[in-house]
């Protein structure tokens, strides 16, 4: 044997057993993620009998008037939000349209996807996370710590964390020091019409877009879904003759429609797999869309990178890789919407 023989045949490589079959690989790793996704939406998504999303309600329903214990005042109150959850942006939107700035400050939480929760930046009332301020309200505090938070800083209290009411106390409370006070976005007349709007909106599109996306049960996710476009088909329609949800005038119906159309084309036709058709693409809800968005302060309010950013790169049992679109083009939300005149000439006929 010559050398060169002699040195390939001491260099050859031990021979390894047998690899696992391709199937077995598949079928574990299947089993081992199964049962870990879960687990997890176990703990990020309680489920119904039937795998579908079942929201928590919100435990703190103050509200804030002269007979309340949190009575109107600037400077007193503060909202805690979080720039990605639409629940927060709505109180973003009415605090700006009504122009409350100056007396209702905002602390600006971001999520910890490692800890889990909400977390603040910088100290507030010596805390550090939403989890921390829950407990400084109510010691022992056991359920969910969610934004929005109208906190009142003179007796360190959580007036209410329920969105729906917030924005109707923004709405109503502060008008004394607002700087639109004029601005009635729950007016008497229109009342029992927005409130048909907002039970049917919140079922089929706020919290539908999460029933989708959190399901975790085909049957669970396809009711979801053929609700969902099935109500977008319905305000597409309405809104052919009718510039906003309730007529003329913007209404807290629309902009609680408002934040969760924002995220669709950016977050829940994608991750939440709500991608029968996006906002844009519907005749009359994408300049719906731009019509609210180019409402004075509202542009302001939004942040497209949180959206992402949250959506994308926080929800690990629904994007494992963390990898976060670079897309989409936001851009078009500035072109003009052209629905200045919708529903007049019908009404002045």
């Amino acid at each position: 044997m010559s050398a060169d023989n002699q040195n390939v045949t001491a260099t050859k490589p031990k021979q390894k057993g047998k690899s696992l079959p391709p199937k077995l690989i598949i079928w574990l790793g299947k089993f081992v993620w199964t049962t870990l996704w879960q687990l997890m939406m176990s703990q990020l998504a309680p489920r119904g009998k039937s795998g579908e999303y079942l929201r928590p309600s919100s435990q703190f329903r103050d509200s804030i008037g002269i007979d309340s214990p949190y009575p109107p005042a600037t400077g007193r109150y503060q909202l805690f939000v979080g720039l990605s959850c639409p629940w927060a942006h709505r109180t973003l939107v009415v605090r700006s349209l009504k122009g409350l700035e100056d007396a209702i400050s905002v602390a600006i939480a971001t999520p910890d996807p490692i800890q889990g929760g909400w977390v603040l930046p910088q100290q507030e009332e010596g805390c550090r996370s939403l989890a921390e301020l829950y407990q400084l309200a109510k010691s022992g505090y056991q359920g969910r710590c969610t934004v929005p938070v109208l906190w009142d800083k003179q007796t360190k209290a959580i007036v209410n964390n329920e969105s729906a009411e917030i924005i109707v106390i923004l709405n109503n409370a502060f008008n004394e020091f607002a700087q639109h006070p004029e601005l009635e976005l729950y007016p008497e007349d229109l009342r029992e019409k927005i409130d048909w709007w907002n039970e049917k909106i919140y079922h089929a599109v706020n919290n539908g877009v999460y029933r989708c996306g959190l399901a975790q049960t085909q049957a669970a996710y396809l009711e979801a879904c053929n609700e969902l476009f099935a109500t977008l088909d319905e305000i597409d329609a309405v809104l052919a003759n009718s510039r906003y949800l309730c007529g003329d005038c913007v209404t807290l119906a629309d902009i609680r429609l408002f934040t969760t159309l924002f995220r669709f084309d950016i977050a829940y036709y994608g991750i939440f797999k709500c991608n029968r058709r996006r906002i844009q693409d519907y005749q009359h809800l994408g300049s719906y869309l731009r019509d609210l968005y180019q409402l004075p302060g509202v542009a302001d309010t939004c942040d497209l990178e949180s959206v992402k950013q949250d959506y994308y790169g926080n929800l690990f049992p629904l994007n494992p890789g963390g990898i976060i679109p670079a897309g989409p083009d936001m851009s078009s939300l500035l072109v003009p919407h052209g629905r200045e005149n919708i529903g007049k000439s019908t009404a002045s006929s």
